[in-house]
Formats: C-alpha cells, structure tokens, sequence
C-alpha cells in the first residue's frame, strides 16, 4: 500500500492543528480547571470545618471549583507528605493547621515533609484557641479549683487528648509545668474519641478546639474552664483565658493555605490575591467568627505571605522547645 505523501508546507500545516489545543491549554489563565484543597484531617475537626467554608469562598473569588480532598492520618503526616509532593502548578492546595505544620517537625523523626522548603505560603486565616473542658459532674467549677485540686492529688486526675505530641497534649504539660501540677495524660487516637469519652464521663479532662466544642458547650454537655488564647473568645465572653490565673500561659492553633514549593510565581500570585479577597469578605468573616475563628489582620488587611512565613518559623522554634521539654515522641 502506498502512504500519501505530504508537502512540507502541509505537514506544518498538520503540525500546527495538533499542537494548537496543547498550546491553547498551556496558555489558559488560572485556574482553568478544579483545584484540590487537601485537608490533612478527618472530616469534622476544626480544619476540616473552616477548609469547608473557604473552601467555597475561594471557589466564588476564582470562578472555579475547589474541591476538599480529607486525607487523614499519622497526626496529618499523610496529608501533607500528598501535598508536598504535588504537582507544582496550583491545582493542588494544603489547608493546615499548625500542629501539624509547626508541631510534627520536631515530634517526629522524619515526618516525611520539610515544612518550610517543601511548601509556599499563602495564607494565614487565623487562629483557633482551645478550651479546657471538664465533665459537668467535675467538680472543679473554674480553672483555680482545678488547679487546687490537682495540687491536693497529684496524678489524681486525668485528662485526655487526642494523641502524643498533639497540641491539646502539649497544652496539658504547658499547664503541668506552668501551674505546678500533676495531672496525667491519656492520648487516644484522634480528637472524637477523646472527646466522646470525656462526654460520657470515664475521663474529665480535655483541650478541645472551640470549633469541635462549641456546640457542647452550649448544650451543657461540657463546661468550658477557660481558653487557651491570650484574650477571651468574643464566642465565650465568659470564660477566662488561663493566662489570667496561670500568667504567661498562651496558645492557640493557627490555620493557614500552602501550596507546594515552586508554584509559578504568577500562580502564588493570584492564589495569594483570592485568599486577600476572601478574608476580607464579610459573609466569610460571620461564618467562621460563629465558629470561634479569630480571624487574622484585619477586616480590610489580612496577614501577607511573608509575615506567614515568619510565623511559620517563629512556631517551628518555640514548640521544638516545648516539645523537648515534654519529652513527647512518635517513631
């Protein structure tokens, strides 16, 4: 059989028409198709509730689908390991909090991510203060009974968290250390089962994130002592911070957007100009102030990348620290 034979004039021609939707697809303005916002925590938990309402903001701002992709485990490890080894075009996001981020780092020994040199800032969206909640049957009523208590029975009580070397553990030993008690730490595997085994009562501790607690603590379920932030909740005017009976005592979980290191720069760029935009939305405001968010910057200027980034570093320094003098490890 004889092949046709082509001019050289028509196999440009034919060169040109395959290569256009190739070359149409590479110059298409981003996004031009979903982007995936990994969540390195099982659905329900704080990062998975406020990753949900950005999620969606995010998408309205960019014109396009963004999509939560939950992928929980090794205390977020997983997740994030995904995450950093994305493609490095923007289409695949990480919405993290800093246990994960700051915290694993130095709690593991090879935690499988570099968290610094292997992500791009590119949001922070606030911060999240813990709650010590006790049973209501407790019988401490505030945080300077707690502690009178505890100093009455050391290791007489327990409290519970959501594994060692989470951030509601540390905040435990921070509160061991800083107040002058003993009370013993009982790590589950995850926040739920920690949580549902201090409502039924067979323990009457627990750090809770405000978003996870809230609801609880509403319906009398659990009583919040106080909060872990330097300055109250507007979501629980009544409650304390502990650094108003155990001076110097903070700490809270911040929550921020990555995108794997080497993202083109005009990429970052957009995503880092929808973040702005969102942030400074109102109806995204409302929806995670009700959810005990304390949104970063302000309502006209939210926090920029490299400030981010400071954070970020500043973070790594401070809970190396604190996770050394707790003695915490996970192989």
């Amino acid at each position: 059989m004889t092949r046709p034979r082509f001019s050289t004039a028509r196999r440009a021609l034919l060169a040109a028409a395959l290569a256009a939707p190739l070359l149409a697809a590479a110059q298409s303005p981003f996004p031009s198709r979903p982007i995936t916002m990994i969540v390195p925590q099982a659905p329900g938990g704080t990062n998975d509730i406020v990753g949900r309402v950005v999620s969606q903001k995010l998408a309205e701002v960019l014109q396009a689908s963004v999509v939560v992709d939950n992928r929980p485990g090794a205390g977020g490890n997983i997740g994030t390991q995904l995450a950093a080894k994305a493609p490095k075009d923007g289409y695949t996001l990480l919405m993290t909090i800093s246990s994960t981020q700051a915290i694993n780092p130095a709690l593991y020994k090879n935690p499988g991510f570099d968290p610094v040199k292997d992500f791009r800032p590119i949001a922070l969206i606030g911060a999240v203060p813990n709650v010590l909640l006790v049973h209501p049957s407790f019988p401490a009523k505030n945080l300077s009974e707690l502690i009178a208590l505890a100093k009455a029975k050391p290791n007489g009580y327990q409290y519970a968290s959501a594994g060692n070397g989470t951030l509601n553990h540390l905040l435990g030993e921070m509160l061991n250390s800083m107040a002058g008690i003993e009370l013993q730490h009982v790590p589950y595997k995850g926040v739920a089962p920690a949580m549902n085994d201090v409502l039924g009562g067979q323990l009457p501790i627990l750090f809770g994130s405000l978003p996870s607690s809230l609801a609880h603590i509403k319906a009398g379920k659990l009583r919040a002592l106080a909060v872990s932030g330097s300055t109250r909740s507007p979501v629980l005017p009544d409650v304390p911070t502990i650094g108003e009976v155990v001076r110097g005592y903070s700490g809270t979980l911040w929550i921020g957007l990555f995108a794997p290191a080497g993202v083109p720069a005009d990429v970052s760029a957009r995503l880092e100009d929808a973040m702005a935009k969102a942030l400074v939305a109102k109806d995204l405001r409302d929806k995670l102030e009700q959810q005990g968010v304390e949104i970063a910057g302000t309502p006209t200027q939210p926090v920029g990348s490299e400030a981010f980034a400071k954070l970020l570093q500043e973070d790594l320094v401070k809970w190396s620290r604190i996770v050394k003098a707790s003695g915490a490890t996970v192989d």
